[in-house]
């Protein structure tokens, strides 16, 4: 099995709509309840145009299109950071699988794997990679501990509870 990844661009933004709108991934991804393709658009194309400092990728398995992963520093989102309080050189990270097929088969672990090696602590400086989940999403948290990430403490977002996983750059 391969996995890459390719960053988005604003030919990619229909099929993220369509993403959004799967009942699996809308369950969690909590962008917007109603999730227009404007809304999309004005959500990812600043990123995209190099005006918002998240990288945001599409996740590709044996050269298929499955989902969005995308991460950023957590310093430069001070409402995120002031929630969490984890100082400079620690990255986020966030992935639905949109496809439906490719869920349940494993994939996750694999992709995060790839993804925080590959892209993540590729970038100098960055030393540890964290993701929340809700607590109720389990399959979600249980993806990332099998990627290597461990819980480090719980906290409330949007008045859900979550978990906060944490994965640190191999010495």
């Amino acid at each position: 099995m391969s996995i890459g990844f390719v960053p988005l661009a604003a030919g990619d933004l229909e099929q993220v709509h369509a993403w959004l709108r799967q009942p699996h991934v809308a369950r969690w991804w909590h962008d917007d309840d109603d999730e227009t393709y404007e809304k999309v658009v004005a959500n990812y194309l600043p990123a995209i145009e190099g005006r918002d400092p998240t990288d945001n990728y599409v996740i590709v398995v044996d050269d298929r299109s499955v989902g969005m992963i995308q991460t950023y520093l957590v310093v430069d989102y001070p409402e995120w950071e002031t929630i969490l309080q984890l100082g400079p050189g620690v990255a986020g990270v966030d992935l639905f699988i949109g496809e439906e097929d490719a869920i349940g088969r494993g994939l996750g672990p694999e992709i995060l794997c790839a993804f925080a090696s590959g892209v993540v602590f590729a970038k100098e400086g960055t030393h540890a990679c964290v993701a929340g989940g809700e607590s109720d999403n389990t399959r979600a948290l249980r993806a990332f501990e099998k990627a290597g990430f461990r819980f480090v403490r719980a906290y409330e977002e949007g008045g859900r509870p979550h978990q906060l996983m944490r994965l640190e750059r191999d010495p």
